[in-house]
């Protein structure tokens, strides 16, 4: 275990493991550096980089401050690059994809980016989540109604069935897991807040992020997923679309396939 300060004096901890250039995982909701698929996915990589995996602030071992703003998450962020060295390899999931994106628009030190699935909603066709989803999370986590918070996001604001939440309800290895790192949802739907409104992209939300940047997407995953990804790789300056069957991310991450399409593009001229 390591850690690294932010610069409001936050503490990020992390694991590194590994030898070759720097690589920072950036995990979505839900998710933190001892997840079971973020472990696998840190130690398949390890093989070629040395793999940074953390805890975003307010998870697991990292500390946290309010009130909670977009700019302290990438300054964490930023913080790990410094760790690194000053450069690195960036991939971020889900949120944690928008997460790393908008850090490299603001000009964090990142060679390369790798954005997997973030969850825009791009069509006004699809399905959105409510306006005030924001505000909503936020309310049930200020009277600490963790469940209902998660029940709430995950149903109302990613669009999932409610027995799914049920079924994670009757798994306490699971739920326990949910429960612990509810607290952060703001934190996501604040990152989201803005994207998902059925609105196009443009190339002018993204004219600095100038790295290469490969935007991954599961063929088997949900249509508006698939479609958001498409839009940003078309959008982003120097960007690269990888289609794969099981690139999803909805269901299940598969951490040997998306270890292999990471390096195959992080170590490619």
């Amino acid at each position: 275990m390591y850690m690294a300060a932010s610069k409001d004096g936050t503490k990020i901890v992390y694991d590194k493991i590994g030898q070759g250039p720097a690589l920072i995982l950036v995990g979505g909701a839900f998710s933190y550096r001892k997840f079971p698929a973020m472990v696998k996915l840190a130690s398949l990589l390890s093989d070629r980089f040395t793999v940074f995996n953390y805890d975003r602030r307010g998870r697991g071992e990292s500390g946290d401050r309010q009130p909670y703003s977009i700019e302290r998450e990438i300054e964490d962020l930023q913080a790990l690059i410094d760790e690194a060295g000053g450069s690195a390899y960036v991939w971020g999931l889900s949120s944690g994809a928008v997460l790393a994106l908008r850090a490299a628009a603001n000009g964090a030190g990142i060679a390369k980016l790798a954005l997997h699935e973030p969850p825009f909603i791009v069509d006004p066709s699809d399905r959105r989540p409510p306006q005030d989803l924001l505000k909503q999370v936020s309310r049930l986590i200020a009277d600490n109604r963790r469940a209902e918070a998660i029940r709430y996001f995950m149903t109302e604001g990613m669009g999932a069935p409610s027995f799914v939440v049920s079924m994670m309800r009757l798994m306490p290895g699971v739920w326990s897991k949910l429960m612990a790192v509810a607290h952060t949802l703001p934190y996501d739907a604040a990152l989201l807040e803005g994207y998902m409104a059925g609105k196009p992209l443009t190339a002018s939300m993204w004219s600095a992020v100038q790295m290469p940047t490969m935007v991954l997407e599961g063929t088997e995953s949900p249509a508006s997923l698939r479609r958001a990804s498409q839009a940003l790789a078309e959008v982003l300056p120097r960007s690269q679309l990888r289609s794969k069957k099981g690139l999803g991310h909805t269901k299940k991450l598969d951490a040997k396939i998306t270890s292999a399409e990471l390096a195959a593009f992080f170590v490619e001229k």
